[in-house]
């Protein structure tokens, strides 16, 4: 068996393990935080599409990531005030159910990322990339002048929506649900690698010319890998506002794009577990360092530094080498 997939299965069942040890002995915050990797790396899985497979630098993704916490937000509250969210000229609703949250959530992120990618995809480079974080600004500052739903300080959910058969105030069942919706985005991701598609999208990302001479349109590859990639990445944020309850304008902030690309670049990029990795290093040095110091990322900075510079694929390709593999 080659390194990488057993670096993989390794991951993915130690992801497991943590949580069930923690819930055996009765550590429910310990629960919370591999919950808290389940979601930022299914985030993480979403930009690794645009990014790992299409070279789209994006520093506008928490755009979706705060539309699926918003639309979670905004369903939930509207339920847990027995409000309707529309009552003319067709009477919507809020709900507590988590399967109909997430459709809304990646309807919206998704229809979002088509049209931002629609205009940000005819530039390409630095201008693709300040397009990216400009349309994130607009959405963040649009959140702050909000007052319907918290404006600058947020919007608390007092409940924790429902899935059927389960009991999601239980922490390991919440886990459970995050953790096989990570297992589903890492087995679609690794497809789409493998098929027609990412390989026509990986040809237009080293040379997109021979793409279009063989009457392929790299503009259309981009910008449904980029639209599919906004699903993903909405379902993680209606996830994470449901783990904590509460949405704020931070979920839009380009301090939250960069994290979910830092989660890809440690790693590693276009690695099928590369999100993975990079949430669990990220969570382990904010909960191992964020006691220490306020300034604990500092010592992130020097983490990602030291892989950039000797690393170039990630903590993945420092153990497993430099080939890339998707299954």
């Amino acid at each position: 068996m080659r390194r990488e997939p057993l670096l993989n299965a390794t991951v993915f069942l130690g992801l497991l393990a943590v949580p069930l040890w923690a819930w055996a002995v009765d550590e429910p915050f310990t629960i919370t935080l591999a919950t808290r990797v389940a979601i930022l790396a299914l985030a993480g899985v979403g930009l690794n599409l645009a990014l790992g497979l299409g070279g789209l630098v994006s520093l506008g993704h928490a755009v979706f990531f705060g539309i699926g916490g918003y639309a979670m937000g905004i369903l939930a509250s509207h339920a847990q005030s027995y409000s309707a969210l529309i009552e003319w000229p067709v009477l919507i609703e809020g709900t507590k159910s988590m399967p109909v949250i997430w459709l809304v959530a990646m309807g919206a992120s998704g229809l979002a990322a088509l049209a931002i990618g629609a205009l940000s995809l005819r530039t390409s480079g630095v201008y693709f990339i300040m397009i990216t974080l400009a349309f994130g600004q607009m959405f963040y500052y649009f959140a702050i002048g909000w007052p319907a739903y918290g404006g600058e300080d947020g919007l608390s959910i007092y409940v924790r929506n429902g899935f059927p058969g389960l009991n999601t105030l239980d922490p390991i069942q919440f886990f459970a649900i995050c953790y096989v919706i990570l297992g589903l985005a890492l087995w679609v991701f690794s497809r789409l690698a493998c098929s027609a598609f990412g390989l026509a999208l990986g040809a237009a990302r080293q040379n997109a010319e021979r793409v279009m001479a063989v009457g392929i349109a790299p503009y259309r590859l981009r910008l449904v890998a980029f639209t599919l990639s906004g699903v993903i990445t909405g379902l993680a944020g209606a996830l994470f506002a449901d783990l904590n309850r509460f949405v704020s304008p931070v979920m839009f902030s380009w301090q939250t794009s960069g994290e979910i690309m830092v989660f890809v670049i440690l790693g590693g990029v276009a690695r099928l577990f590369g999100p993975v990795i990079g949430a669990v290093v990220f969570i382990f040095l904010e909960h191992m360092l964020g006691g220490l110091s306020e300034y604990w990322h500092i010592y992130l900075g020097a983490v990602l530094l030291v892989v950039v510079l000797f690393a170039r694929g990630g903590i993945i390709g420092l153990v497993a080498g430099r080939e890339r593999r998707h299954d």
